[in-house]
């Protein structure tokens, strides 16, 4: 059985601006996305900043709803920048992942952002995305996972 609280989300900056053109940022928005992992409010397991938005794969803890888990990370942000600006565009947009095929198509196409946005050319470049070498994934709820997951990137690191 595959979890039902795994989400693939994508929030915009406010009128689409490239606020995370700017590394320190960028950097910020990854710094509070492990913040919040760390303080097991999600399991983070894919997610990609672009200039104008986040995709993020993640799995909210049973005690903490969805929308909660998108306000930890906007709001998160906004406070730490401690800016006047508005930042966000209200709400955001969420896909419960239904099973291991739609998990890896979500987590392709997270990996796959930068490259086809023309930033980088291959996903592990980018520097504010799970691609990266170093970043530590959270394991899906699911065992099947595991073995799609790793045919997937023997497949990506082909291409």
């Amino acid at each position: 059985m595959f979890s039902d609280r795994t989400f693939f989300i994508t929030t915009n900056t406010w009128q689409r601006l490239p606020v995370f053109r700017d590394e320190s940022k960028a950097s910020l928005l990854v710094e509070v996305l492990l913040h919040y992992r760390a303080e097991s409010k999600y399991l983070l397991h894919e997610f990609v900043v672009m200039p104008d938005h986040l995709h993020a794969l993640l799995t909210p803890v049973r005690a903490v709803s969805l929308e909660r888990t998108v306000q930890f990370i906007k709001g998160g942000f906004s406070f730490r920048l401690k800016s006047r600006m508005l930042v966000w565009q209200p709400g955001f947009t969420n896909h419960r992942v239904r099973d291991v095929e739609d998990c890896e198509s979500h987590r392709q196409y997270i990996w796959l952002n930068p490259v086809r946005a023309k930033l980088v050319a291959r996903p592990e470049d980018y520097p504010y995305t799970s691609a990266r070498e170093n970043f530590e994934h959270d394991p899906i709820p699911d065992a099947q996972y595991t073995e799609a997951k790793a045919q997937s990137l023997e497949t990506l690191t082909r291409a």
